[in-house]
């Protein structure tokens, strides 16, 4: 059985559901890194909506 995943990159917004587990990193500045697990809501970076950009697999 193969597991598609999505390609390092992909991006997701505040609020919205993580496509992949792994680390991703706040397009912001400054920025931030966090673990997300696959499901799990995108949280806000310093209070403020951003876009989380996948820059690792879990």
């Amino acid at each position: 059985m193969t597991t598609t995943r999505v390609p390092i990159g992909t991006t997701v917004r505040t609020g919205s559901k993580c496509p992949e587990s792994g680390v991703y990193e706040a397009q912001a500045t400054p920025s931030g890194t966090i673990p997300l697990s696959k499901g799990e809501t995108a949280p806000p970076h310093r209070n403020q909506a951003v876009t989380w950009k996948l820059i690792s697999y879990a």
